[in-house]
C-alpha cells in the first residue's frame, strides 16, 4: 500500500476529457424515440405547412366582396352550395352570391377568399344570412403560413423537445439523424457488497453506487448495459474491462491504492491510465484511463475510476464522467443543475490547491454547509439541497459571502403547485 505521489488538478483532467470526447456518430432515430436526443444534421422542410388554404374558424367560406354592406340590422343572403370538412374538402367552386359551410382547419374552396364566422350567420332552407362584413383573406390561413418548403426548421446540435418532434412530423419526416447515445458499461467490485434490494448483514453492505449511477447515466443520455457485482479478483475485473460493447466504462470501487484496488493497475496494463489521483475533496482517488476497442470497429473507450465511497463516487461522476457522457451524445458538457446565488450562513473551510465539493442545505434563504464531511455518508446528499464548489485557488468562503449552489432538484419546493 502507498499513497499518491502527486495529484492532478481538476481543471487538467477536465481539459483532457474535453479533448477526447467528440460526439458519437449519427444514427437514424424514429420520431417517438428522438425526444432528448441531439440532432446531428440540419433539417429543412420539404413541403409547405399548411399545404393548402385552410379555415381559421367555423363558419362559411365566401367571396369577401359579397359581404360588403352586411350588418346586424341588414343581413345579406347567400346560397349554401356545400360544405368543407377537415380531410373532406368541397369539390366545387364558390361563385358570386354563394357560400360553403366550413369547419376549422378545412380547405377553403376555390373561388372563396374569406371565412365569415358562424356567430354572425343564420342558416335556413339552403341559404345563410350574413350579418357582418368580412374582408378578403380574413380568417384564411395561407399556404406555407407556418413553414415554407426549403426553410431550415431545426439546426444540428439541438437537443430535441416534444414540440420539435411534432414539427418534424408536420413536415413529413419519419426518422431523423441524431448522435448515438453512449453505451455505458458498469463494473462494480467488492467482496463486501450485496446486490441492491438485499438487506445489509454483518460486515456486508448493499451496493448503492450502481443505483445512483444508473440514474445519473439516464439523466445524461447514456444507455446503461447489463452488469453484475464482481468479487475483488483481478481476472474477473480484467474480463469485465475487456468485454465488448461499451463506449465508456464506469468502475465503482477498487480505484485507490489498497491491496484490493486492482482496477488502476489493470487499466494501465491493458491501455493507458491517464490520471490517477486528483486534487479534490472528496474523490481524490478518482482516475481516468483509456482502453482499446474490444472488437473490430470499436472506438477507444474511456474508463472512469470512481471511488467506492458513495459521496466520492457521486462527486467523481459529476466532475468527469457526466460531462463526458453528455458530450459523447452531442449535449453540452455543462452540469445540468439549476443554479442559485445565495449568501453563506456559515463559513466553508477549504485548502488552497484543492477543489472541494461541499454539500449544503438552504435555510431561510441562506446556504448552510452540512456538518458531516464523510465521503461514505450518502444520506448527506439526501439532506442536502445541493452543492457548492470551492475552486482550488480559494482557502475557503466566508460567512455572508454570495455563493453559487448547484441544486439537486429540478424544481424548488412548491414549484409543482405553481400554474
Amino acid at each position: 500500500m502507498r499513497g499518491f505521489a502527486e495529484r492532478a488538478d481538476v481543471e487538467e483532467v477536465e481539459g483532457f476529457l474535453a479533448g477526447v470526447t467528440p460526439p458519437l456518430a449519427a444514427e437514424a432515430v424514429g420520431l417517438r424515440d428522438c425526444v432528448g436526443r441531439v440532432l446531428a444534421e440540419d433539417v429543412a422542410a420539404g413541403v409547405d405547412v399548411p399545404g393548402f388554404r385552410r379555415s381559421a374558424m367555423d363558419g362559411y367560406a365566401v367571396r369577401g366582396e359579397d359581404t360588403f354592406g352586411a350588418s346586424a340590422y341588414a343581413g345579406l343572403s347567400l346560397t349554401v352550395v356545400g360544405e368543407s370538412l377537415p380531410g373532406r374538402p368541397h369539390a366545387g367552386t364558390v361563385g358570386p352570391g354563394q357560400a360553403v359551410r366550413i369547419m376549422t382547419g378545412a380547405p377553403v374552396p376555390e373561388g372563396a377568399d374569406a371565412v365569415v364566422m358562424a356567430e354572425v350567420c343564420q342558416e335556413a332552407e339552403g341559404r345563410v344570412e350574413v350579418r357582418g362584413p368580412v374582408a378578403p383573406r380574413r380568417n384564411v390561413g395561407a399556404v406555407g403560413e407556418d413553414i415554407r418548403a426549403g426553410d431550415p426548421v431545426l439546426r444540428a446540435g439541438r437537443r430535441l423537445r416534444p414540440q420539435d418532434a411534432g414539427l418534424l412530423a408536420s413536415i413529413g419526416v419519419a426518422r431523423v439523424a441524431c448522435h448515438r447515445r453512449p453505451r455505458v458499461g458498469l463494473v462494480v467490485t467488492g467482496d463486501e457488497l450485496l446486490a441492491p434490494g438485499e438487506r445489509p448483514s454483518g460486515s456486508r453492505i448493499v451496493d448503492s453506487n450502481s443505483v445512483v449511477l444508473a440514474g445519473l447515466v439516464a439523466r445524461d443520455g447514456g444507455d446503461l448495459l447489463p452488469h453484475a457485482i464482481l468479487p475483488d479478483r483481478p481476472e474477473r475485473i480484467r474480463a469485465a474491462l475487456l468485454a465488448p460493447g461499451p463506449d465508456v466504462l464506469l468502475v465503482s470501487g477498487g480505484s485507490s491504492v489498497g491491496l484490493e484496488d486492482h482496477a488502476p493497475r489493470l487499466v494501465a496494463e491493458l491501455g493507458r491510465l491517464d490520471f490517477h489521483g486528483v486534487a479534490m475533496r472528496p474523490s481524490s482517488p478518482a482516475g481516468v484511463g483509456r482502453l482499446p476497442g474490444a472488437a473490430a470497429g470499436e472506438r477507444e473507450r474511456l474508463v472512469f475510476l470512481l471511488p467506492g465511497n458513495p459521496v466520492s463516487c457521486l462527486c467523481a461522476y459529476e466532475f468527469f464522467a457526466g460531462p463526458s457522457l453528455r458530450a459523447l451524445g452531442g449535449r453540452s458538457r455543462r452540469w445540468p443543475h439549476r443554479r442559485v446565488v445565495l449568501p453563506l450562513g456559515r463559513k466553508i473551510a477549504s485548502a488552497v490547491g484543492r477543489v472541494d465539493y461541499v454539500r449544503v442545505a438552504v435555510e431561510s434563504g441562506r446556504v448552510i454547509p452540512l456538518a458531516t464531511s464523510g465521503a461514505s455518508i450518502l444520506s448527506s446528499t439526501v439532506r442536502a439541497a445541493g452543492a457548492v464548489i470551492v475552486p482550488r485557488e480559494r482557502e475557503g468562503m466566508a460567512e455572508g459571502q454570495s455563493v453559487e449552489v448547484l441544486l439537486y432538484d429540478e424544481e424548488a419546493p412548491g414549484d409543482e403547485a405553481a400554474p
